[in-house]
């Protein structure tokens, strides 16, 4: 599929899907009015999943799919469900910490893990934008949104931009004067979830447990919107083992609660409001269905309904009053635009505040360090450390005429030490890590076999390194990683 066109839009002449570094005199302010962005549906990539990571009942990363859940509806036999929503609250409540702003530290956890294997390698992230999927879902209802604002902090560090929400003063207040009728509802949409997923597949679902709204598991997806490649996570209920395709994220399935409906007067509020945000969490995910649990005034669920993504806007197409699936992504475009156009300055303790109230434009100001500033230090330092030691032994495996060193740290000067492995051709690789200064490196055999020692000597904060000959002259300094004695890559080492 390929775009539709470039529509120019209000507030300074924003365009949708322009690249970042061709507006030389970024707009002040973004407007949010939907009749600027009605033109035809914008480019989105169907999004791929890359990989996937879990949080336990402690809110801890794990690298796996160990908190992944199995859709099991109950039977069709012409009745209700009859699900009790309330039973267990609040004694078998165990709510998230909300004071804890992760920001997108586990989402960064999964990228320190994965680096080596995305497509394209790490330096793809250099032209991509990454973030959470709740927060794109924001950007996607801007345009009919009345009551929540919301502020994004970005920063740029290495090409790559970063999105991270800060909770509104707002918001935060409006949190800690939640009213206790709001907080058993928030709990009625995790317990539908117990009733609707089993532990394992074809299991059944177990609701007499404890509600803890820690654990998650999370997918990671790779997408691209006009000219803006995304990498995101989001929060996925279940998979469907029975769907049509097994291929995630077509296999995952979303679960949502809404009161019953009585009226014409109530669906069409239901559509226009909620079904809205249904729609932009499970569109950008390419999850294709959104079960619904419709429960009644007393807690319990009465019936159940499917909602097909790609059908949702048929029920508000003819609405003039309502939404535009093309209003909402020609202004995440835009959005996505002017940040780009905006954060040009590359440095994770820089942060550009976007922030909107309803009724107003998109605003921006700067701040450096704290309070905003959210990429983590244990992050920044490795990201760019371009293999890891599984990707050595894998190029020493299919590269003829390559072999592996052995690299250690020499006491606390920061310098390593490389000599040739005797043996095969292709050697494991043996790494001895000490103050995390320890790079994996290869070189080409006879390099090694003509030197038998080099040295390296680190620049601070990481790569490239400087390299010489042990009693030789300087090789090089070049960053392209080719050198006249041969190639070298390397990472921290793990």
């Amino acid at each position: 599929m390929e775009p539709r066109g470039t529509t120019k839009r209000g507030a300074g002449k924003t365009e949708v899907g322009e690249p970042w570094n061709k507006l030389s005199c970024p707009a002040p302010s973004l407007s949010t009015n939907p009749a600027l962005f009605s033109g035809p549906f914008p480019f989105y990539r169907r999004p791929s999943e890359l990989g996937c990571f879990s949080l336990d009942a402690q809110r801890q990363y794990h690298g796996d799919a160990r908190a992944l859940r199995y859709y099991s509806p109950p039977p069709t036999n012409g009745q209700g469900p009859s699900f009790d929503l309330r039973d267990g609250y609040p004694d078998r409540y165990q709510p998230r910490d909300e004071e804890v702003q992760e920001g997108l530290d586990h989402l960064l956890c999964w990228l320190l893990e994965n680096r080596g294997q995305l497509e394209g390698g790490p330096g793809w992230l250099a032209g991509a934008i990454v973030t959470w999927r709740g927060h794109l879902t924001k950007l996607l209802t801007t345009p009919y949104e009345q009551q929540d604002g919301w502020q994004l902090a970005a920063s740029r560090f290495q090409g790559t931009l970063y999105l991270s929400e800060v909770e509104t003063p707002a918001a935060r207040a409006q949190r800690l004067a939640r009213p206790p009728l709001l907080r058993e509802l928030m709990y009625m949409g995790y317990k539908f979830e117990h009733y609707m997923c089993a532990d394992k597949p074809g299991g059944s679902p177990d609701p007499s447990g404890e509600v803890n709204t820690n654990v998650a598991f999370c997918s990671v997806l790779r997408s691209r919107l006009g000219n803006h490649p995304l990498l995101f996570s989001g929060e996925v209920d279940c998979i469907d083992v029975q769907a049509p395709s097994t291929q995630p994220p077509t296999c995952y399935v979303e679960l949502k609660t809404s009161k019953e409906m009585h009226s014409p007067g109530q669906w069409r509020s239901f559509y226009r409001h909620k079904l809205l945000k249904w729609w932009a969490q499970s569109f950008l995910l390419g999850v294709p269905n959104v079960v619904a649990g419709f429960r009644n005034p007393e807690g319990f669920v009465c019936s159940l309904k499917t909602f097909p993504t790609m059908e949702m806007f048929e029920h508000v197409r003819n609405d003039r009053n309502s939404w535009n699936p093309s209003v909402c992504m020609n202004f995440c475009a835009a959005f996505l635009s002017f940040a780009q156009n905006t954060v040009v300055q590359d440095d994770p303790r820089l942060v550009y505040l976007f922030s909107w109230e309803p009724g107003s434009p998109v605003t921006v100001t700067e701040h450096r360090d704290a309070p905003y500033a959210f990429l983590p230090m244990w992050y920044s330092s490795r990201i760019f450390s371009p293999f890891t030691r599984s990707t050595l032994v894998a190029m020493a495996a299919t590269s003829p005429g390559w072999s592996l060193a052995t690299v250690w740290s020499q006491g606390p000067v920061k310098q390593s030490k490389v000599r040739l492995h005797q043996g095969p051709r292709h050697p494991t690789c043996t790494v001895v890590r000490n103050q995390d200064i320890c790079p994996t490196l290869t070189f080409r055999q006879e390099q090694l076999e003509a030197h038998k020692v080099i040295w390296i000597g680190h620049m601070w904060g990481g790569w490239p390194p400087l390299l010489w000959v042990l009693r030789r002259r300087l090789i090089t300094q070049d960053q392209g990683c080719k050198y006249s004695a041969g190639r070298v890559r390397g990472d921290l080492g793990e």
